[in-house]
């Protein structure tokens, strides 16, 4: 029975932090985001927007995940990365003095902070400050429960636990390294330290599990966590796979040096707080503070040594994790943002697949320049060749589609204010949009493959000219429509140039077909090179329409003067 308790409180302690950590997130917003692209200049600044970051939302994966997709995408550098997975580890013990707070009698204030919590979630005035209060009233629930529980359980009197631990502990050295593998252990099968720490703190505050070993317990769970980040990082880019390793590197490193002055560090940790490491009987505030205490210190220490040298990492890692042969060529067939699963909240798994729109726009942008190309490549070699390419991309756009559209759908099956889900109806609707735009762009080209198999003679020297001034609109349109849609969610946007440039495109297919059959009749050219001519223009006043639509599905309207 005591044993389902401990379970339950477990759970109940992970819920409450998730709770709390969706919440924080959620009235942060996209300012998380806009914070680590800007303030990351150098080192310094880049280790306290780390720190500030987890701090703030009480996840250190969902930092470390913003990272990699910040270093995939190529607006973070892989030092700057470093010095923010570095902020990352110091801001991420602060769960632990949160955890302190839960050894004292915090009912008034729980008990509180739910009544509270339900009043802003019911009355709609603040939803994720009420979220927030919520999760973190679950979380103390949770710790207060568990060391009720571990109170009643009796575990400094339970000889076969005690036989068991005191088993563990009597090999010295051998001792420090066990538990520090239960703990990396345990945290990779939980998925999370927190729920590990909670437990760590309940076991030595009951006299079950000596300081010395618990800390070493701490020492795993930081092994642990980011066992599992670079576990997810194996299917990403190389970059990405480079930043999971610093992660390692660092924690690994801090483990080395600390074992080697273990006794002399823990006993200055422990003498901070006031806790005597030898001593049988403490108080459990001092004990859990002590863990806490030493979480942090770990973590610092290992900041204050590594800080200097970030450039030296960087060069480790790049040699444990090597740039594979082809792997630009690969990274054009990947999602830049959204490749290493959803953050701990939707609300920011949002913000990565916008960006992953506007990727695929610039994708599509570089696909209709090689179609622009091809249009003008005349040796058979070259033409093939380039053909090929633009096939390869039209397969990335419907990759890209389905990737994006299944990413999304797993977003939505989490809690979603009103805004959030129409941002998502819209990325769905835009993201087929933006698909039918590469299949114009490969029927462009399957066009041209075919005039050059079929047809007994090529355009003339006047339908060039009418199909580039034709592809030049249709490239303006393309153009506009990234600007509209990286600035539409800041500005407001004025779209008149955008539909003026539809207009021309309609009315000048129009010119083009009644001039084809004036053309035709006239015998300037003979009626199977009409129709590729009129195909590509066809398709090109399509590209329009498409692009129209796009702008339409992200909410963005004509000014009306």
């Amino acid at each position: 029975m005591e044993f389902l308790i401990l379970i339950g409180c477990v759970a109940l302690l992970m819920y409450g932090m998730k709770v709390m950590s969706e919440g924080l997130q959620k009235m942060a917003g996209s300012k998380l985001s806009n914070v680590l692209g800007t303030m990351t200049t150098n080192r310094f600044t880049g280790l306290l927007t780390g720190a500030f970051i987890t701090t703030s939302i009480q996840s250190s994966t969902a930092t470390t995940v913003m990272t990699v997709s910040f270093v995939s995408a190529g607006l973070l550098t892989l030092s700057q990365a470093i010095s923010v997975i570095m902020g990352a580890n110091i801001g991420t013990t602060a769960t632990a003095w949160i955890m302190v707070l839960g050894s004292f009698d915090m009912r008034l204030v729980v008990y509180s902070a739910i009544i509270i919590a339900i009043a802003l979630i019911y009355t709609k005035r603040s939803i994720n400050t009420g979220e927030f209060l919520m999760g973190l009233a679950l979380m103390l629930l949770g710790l207060s429960t568990l060391k009720t529980n571990a109170i009643e359980m009796d575990l400094g009197h339970n000889e076969r636990l005690l036989n068991f631990l005191s088993g563990l502990s009597g090999w010295g050295y051998g001792s420090y390294f066990l538990f520090l593998f239960i703990g990396g252990l345990l945290t990779c099968a939980v998925q999370s330290s927190a729920a590990i720490m909670a437990i760590t703190m309940t076991l030595c505050s009951t006299g079950a599990l000596p300081i010395d070993m618990g800390i070493a317990l701490v020492m795993g769970e930081n092994i642990g966590t980011t066992i599992t980040s670079n576990v997810v990082a194996m299917s990403a880019s190389v970059q990405a796979q480079r930043a999971a390793r610093a992660h390692l590197i660092f924690n690994l490193f801090g483990v080395i040096w600390v074992l080697c002055i273990y006794k002399y560090f823990v006993g200055f940790v422990c003498q901070l707080v006031g806790c005597d490491p030898h001593a049988k009987q403490q108080d459990m505030v001092t004990l859990n503070a002590a863990l806490a205490a030493f979480h942090t210190a770990f973590n610092v220490c290992n900041v204050l040594i590594l800080i200097w040298f970030i450039k030296p990492m960087e060069k480790v890692v790049c040699l444990l994790v090597p740039q594979r042969e082809g792997e630009h060529e690969d990274d054009e067939m990947k999602l830049k943002y959204i490749g290493g699963g959803l953050l701990s909240t939707a609300e920011l798994s949002i913000l990565e697949a916008r960006k992953e729109v506007n990727v695929f726009i610039t994708r599509l942008l570089r696909m209709y320049g090689m179609v622009q190309d091809l249009l003008h490549t005349t040796k058979g070699e070259e033409f093939n060749k380039l053909y090929s390419r633009i096939e390869k991309y039209e397969s990335i756009t419907d990759r890209m589609e389905i990737e994006i559209a299944d990413y999304l759908t797993e977003v939505s099956e989490g809690r979603l204010s009103v805004e959030s889900k129409m941002d998502i109806q819209k990325m769905m609707r835009v993201c087929s949009e933006l698909e039918s735009i590469g299949d114009s762009c490969f029927n462009m080209a399957r066009t041209m493959k075919n005039k050059r198999q079929y047809a007994n003679e090529d355009f003339t020297e006047t339908q060039y000219q009418h199909i580039h001034n034709m592809m030049g609109l249709v490239g303006e349109a393309l153009a506009e429509m990234q600007v509209a849609v990286n600035l539409g969610e800041h500005r407001h946007i004025d779209l008149n140039k955008n539909y003026n440039t539809e207009n021309e495109i309609n009315n000048y297919r129009d010119q083009l077909k009644y001039q084809n059959i004036i053309d035709v009749n006239n015998k300037l050219y003979d009626y199977q090179i009409g129709v590729f001519y009129m195909d590509l223009i066809s398709e090109c006043e399509k590209l329009g329409d498409f692009i129209i639509n796009v702008l339409e599905s992200f909410g963005l309207k004509e000014r009306k003067n």
